[in-house]
């Protein structure tokens, strides 16, 4: 997974995973090459995708848990814990988990579908911090 760029602490979480999230976007649209209806190489942008999703998703579990928090250590913790507070989106990391992490940065799928649909699970997980 790509590695996170230092967090700029004047931002909010949500600006940072928008800020990630919008870095995705650029890599997709300018460094990534197209043919055919294809990408030629996702994987720094499916990387930087899902880590704007994981930082959504601590900041989403941070206003949940409160003082309790305890940043999560694998996939499956996220959804165990997303499962107490908000079923939609456990459903939206998923699917995000599967296209961006999956799909996206380890196997390098060249589906501009695939891409498209994990980018958009991103910017919906956004509207919950």
């Amino acid at each position: 997974m790509a590695r996170p760029e230092k967090q700029d602490l004047s931002l909010t979480p949500a600006q940072e995973a928008e800020r990630y999230h919008e870095n995705a976007r650029k890599i997709l649209s300018e460094k990534v090459g197209k043919k055919d209806g294809l990408y030629a190489d996702v994987k720094m942008a499916a990387g930087t995708a899902y880590s704007a999703a994981l930082l959504i998703l601590d900041e989403y579990l941070r206003q949940k848990e409160g003082i309790h928090f305890v940043k999560p250590k694998s996939t499956e913790d996220y959804m165990m814990r997303l499962r107490k507070y908000d079923k939609k989106l456990l459903r939206i990391l998923a699917s995000v988990y599967d296209e961006l992490h999956l799909a996206g940065y380890y196997h390098g799928t060249q589906s501009v579908d695939t891409m498209q649909k994990g980018m958009n699970g991103v910017k919906q997980m956004l509207s919950y911090i």
